[in-house]
């Protein structure tokens, strides 16, 4: 018997890679569910695309709105699996319009959480949370205090408190993800790797937001959808496990990167800016666990994404030069 998987938010940028390893695996019969469609995310932002008639049926259904929508689609097709990607997660927009963050990853999730707590048919809900509910953090493990700085975090670490109160109440089979910062060809163009490479491309001035000292614990996407599904399949329900790599870099040498990799001047090609409100100055977290009870490893190095990246844009240039740059808030 086939597994049966529900991936919800299956056209954000993790979310459609899990898909497309669900489907490459070959074992999966997925339903996706996003907000925004397949055509208005654009064929070249969904890897899963690639995949000849697949065992998919995607379904435009907005957690804000469609709920029962979603509820009745989930009873329908029972799933061994949930997993969870759907959120508003830009950091900056959320301090200007801080309570839609807070109707999407703490309202929303609440009622779909309270109603999956009284399934039967579920084995694992993995739940994608974030480190930036730590705050500034360096080689922390799953154990370590909230200390969020933003509303987008905050949002995120509200959200956590509630399905770990499902876990203590009924037993809810919650396994939670957080993982540092994804990058990878599909990416949305106003990410910091994507967006570099546009701006050189296009003869364009990269802003650093505080000169770029921040950092990040960048790691690719495909590294990060093999721990998450090791964790769907393996994990312990009620747990924690962090995603990382072995060491974090400042932002500012990830462009100096692509620079070199594109044969362009860092000194030229980019801008010191004011630092974005609530910045943490690094995020590093401790993967230790999930490395030892999944036999998980990042695989794909920093400078390997990043000419996979560079190749990506290169093959899709035509179509990727006329897109907007900007993110764009959807309430």
């Amino acid at each position: 018997m086939r597994t049966k998987v529900a991936v919800i938010g299956s056209n954000a940028f993790s979310g459609s890679d899990f898909v497309d390893l669900l489907l490459e695996r070959g074992t999966y019969d997925v339903v996706g569910v996003s907000r925004s469609s397949e055509e208005a995310t654009g064929e070249i932002f969904l890897p899963y695309k690639r995949h000849a008639a697949p065992p998919f049926r995607f379904h435009q259904l907005d957690l804000n709105h469609h709920m029962p929508k979603i509820i009745e689609l989930l009873d329908s097709f029972q799933p061994d699996y949930i997993v969870n990607f759907a959120a508003q997660s830009e950091v900056a927009p959320s301090w200007k319009t801080p309570w839609e963050w807070f109707e999407t990853n703490v309202v929303a999730l609440s009622r779909l959480g309270h109603y999956l707590a009284g399934v039967k048919y579920l084995k694992r809900y993995v739940h994608i949370s974030s480190p930036e509910i730590y705050g500034s953090c360096r080689g922390i493990k799953e154990d370590a205090p909230m200390n969020p700085s933003t509303p987008y975090a905050a949002s995120k670490a509200a959200a956590d408190m509630f399905l770990f109160t499902l876990v203590k109440q009924y037993h809810f089979p919650l396994v939670m993800i957080r993982s540092t910062n994804v990058y990878g060809s599909h990416q949305q163009l106003h990410k910091i790797i994507p967006k570099s490479i546009r701006c050189i491309k296009m003869g364009e001035v990269i802003p650093l937001d505080g000169g770029g000292k921040a950092a990040k614990s960048f790691i690719h996407i495909r590294d990060i959808s093999r721990g998450e599904l090791a964790a769907m399949e393996k994990g312990r329900p009620g747990e924690i496990y962090h995603l990382s790599p072995d060491q974090a870099v400042a932002v500012r040498d990830v462009v100096k990167n692509i620079c070199t990799i594109l044969g362009a001047d860092f000194s030229k090609v980019t801008k010191d800016v004011a630092e974005r409100p609530g910045q943490d100055s690094i995020y590093f977290i401790n993967s230790d666990k999930a490395r030892q009870e999944f036999g998980w490893l990042p695989q794909i190095s920093l400078n390997e994404g990043l000419n996979d990246v560079v190749a990506w844009m290169n093959a899709h240039w035509d179509k990727i030069k006329t897109l907007p740059a900007q993110y764009i808030h959807q309430p």
